[in-house]
């Protein structure tokens, strides 16, 4: 392995190696010349031609002849021009009476960013104990020498003097090379890691996704899961509707059972819900209540799924219910990773704002992961009482669900099931005024205006709480 033969720039560099191809090929010796890139392979292809040297040249254009030309690259006076990735995998035997002539001569157009690269190519020169030496040529042009290595050196061959077509040669040369070759090494690792610490954040949520949906296609009783994610979705509803951190008087209850009968067919009336509140205003915990209307919506919505169950096919129902959940899952992973995508590619900019671009990622993940799992809860919920194993078992179940105007909405479901979850007997609409409609639209039309004053950010929170209202209800 002979050192290094560095030169100002890549013309000089190209003439030596052709004028070095032309000595050891009068020799008799072959020689493999390897390159980084196909565009440069094709170059030292033309210099060869207009010196009238036959050689042949291996790269991705001629895939189909790789073994073959590999093969040959040892026979006497052969000439192989091969890219960094090209032969690989096939020996190269020396020819008759190549051994005695001094065996494969390896040159290297350049040094690689990879020392690994760098040796691979040496090592083709002499198998299995066969003779052969290498030699590598670099310019101070070259890629890795331009951007990492090449001004200590230039200030050498400044004060040696050298010139135009001279080359420079010693091991101390050999070394700064390496040094270089170690920095772009470096730098191409804090990339791979950095690149893996970013999608080590996919990964985990990837785990948790995949691990549910696999529960859902293994498991025999999917509507035990589809009951426990509705009943996720109650609680949380009945929280945000209830909160336990506001009196009574504060809650939502019309837009709870507004939500509920428009989510699932119960056609619940406030007089329904009203007793289960009975003393929580002198309550001072009112999670208690919060948690008895959840089940008390959770019993109508198993008694409403048991009156559909009724018209259903049994042997198609099981499918049915894994595909309501493997549908939401599905396509809301999907546009999970589209956002995942575009908050990937901006998130660089954070580091403008002296900000780490990883914890802001993972802190941005983390928050739409929160929001795709809470909309997979949702839609499976919406999408239960909306699928059916038949067009006639799903008019079945519409038909024998009463017929009702909820607060002049026109909700999907509307009806008040019977006791123990039976379908009431079918009644025909209360009759509508001629104007409510145009009424109710007109006045959703009209712009919302504040009866009291606004609370300032910092003013005390008119909930009675002691804390400023940035901190409290306007938090």
């Amino acid at each position: 392995d002979y050192n290094d033969v560095v030169y100002k720039t890549r013309r000089e560099k190209f003439n030596a190696i052709v004028k070095e191809i032309e000595e050891e090929h009068r020799k008799g010796r072959p020689l493999l010349v390897g390159t980084v890139s196909v565009e440069t392979s094709e170059l030292l292809s033309r210099m060869l031609k207009r010196a009238g040297i036959v050689h042949s040249v291996l790269n991705a254009k001629y895939h189909q002849m790789e073994a073959e030309i590999v093969a040959r690259a040892g026979q006497p006076g052969a000439v192989t021009i091969a890219t960094n990735m090209a032969g690989r995998g096939t020996d190269i035997k020396l020819g008759p009476g190549v051994a005695e002539r001094g065996g494969l001569h390896v040159i290297g157009t350049e040094r690689h960013e990879a020392r690994r690269i760098d040796r691979q190519l040496r090592g083709r020169c002499a198998r299995q104990g066969d003779p052969g030496s290498s030699r590598f040529y670099v310019s101070l042009e070259d890629d890795p020498m331009r951007l990492f290595g090449s001004g200590r050196i230039a200030n050498i061959m400044e004060k040696v003097g050298m010139k135009e077509g001279e080359p420079l040669e010693s091991r101390l040369l050999n070394r700064s090379i390496e040094t270089a070759q170690k920095r772009v090494e470096q730098h191409n690792y804090s990339i791979r890691k950095r690149t893996l610490e970013f999608d080590d954040v996919m990964n985990k949520q990837r785990e948790v996704i995949y691990g549910f949906r696999n529960e859902v296609l293994r498991t025999e009783n999917p509507r035990s899961m589809i009951f426990n994610v509705i009943e996720e979705v109650v609680a949380d509803r009945a929280e945000q509707h209830m909160p336990h951190d506001k009196p009574v008087d504060e809650w939502d209850l019309k837009g709870l059972i507004n939500w509920a009968n428009v989510t699932f067919p119960l056609g619940l009336r406030r007089e329904q819900v009203e007793p289960l509140l009975a003393g929580a205003a002198q309550a001072k915990d009112h999670s208690e209540t919060s948690e008895k209307v959840a089940q008390f919506l959770m019993a109508r919505i198993k008694d409403a799924y048991a009156a559909k169950e009724a018209n259903e096919d049994p042997a198609a129902l099981k499918t049915l219910e894994r595909y309501v959940i493997l549908n939401a899952v599905d396509r809301l992973w999907q546009e999970h990773l589209y956002n995942m995508d575009a908050l990937r590619t901006g998130i660089g900019l954070r580091a403008y704002g002296q900000r780490d671009p990883l914890v802001e990622y993972k802190a941005e993940a983390f928050k739409l992961f929160e929001e795709m799992q809470a909309q997979i809860k949702n839609e499976i919920a919406n999408n239960t009482f909306r699928s059916s194993t038949s067009l006639a078992a799903f008019e079945k179940f519409l038909a024998a669900l009463p017929k009702q105007l909820l607060h002049a909405q026109a909700t999907a479901f509307g009806g008040t099931p019977g006791a123990g979850g039976a379908p009431a007997q079918r009644r025909e609409p209360a009759a509508v005024h001629p104007g409510a409609v145009e009424e109710a639209i007109a006045a959703a039309a009209r712009p919302v205006r504040r009866e009291s004053r606004k609370v300032g950010r910092n003013e005390p929170c008119p909930c009675g709480s002691g804390k400023k209202f940035k901190h409290c209800c306007g938090a």
